[in-house]
């Protein structure tokens, strides 16, 4: 069977060998290459702030007419 990512790898090739003939270069240097610990897969998101900015609090809509409101309503607007 023939993979199409075979000619990816082919393609990225040149670039995987400029990388590993730096990391020897590095080496060859005197440099270390540390293994650390992965960082966490889903990190914590930043604290939610306490403070509300008033311009932002959100106008709540007024309540609806109750049915004696409404007939009280309905009345004034017949007498008018």
């Amino acid at each position: 069977m023939i993979s199409n990512h075979l000619s990816l790898v082919e393609a990225h090739r040149p670039h995987a060998d400029a990388i590993a003939e730096q990391v020897a270069q590095f080496l060859a240097a005197g440099g270390r290459i540390a293994k650390l610990k992965s960082p966490p897969r889903n990190p914590i998101p930043p604290p939610r702030s306490t403070r509300i900015d008033p311009e932002t609090v959100l106008k709540r809509k007024p309540r609806k007419l109750t049915l004696a409101e409404r007939r009280a309503l309905r009345k004034m607007a017949e007498a008018l």
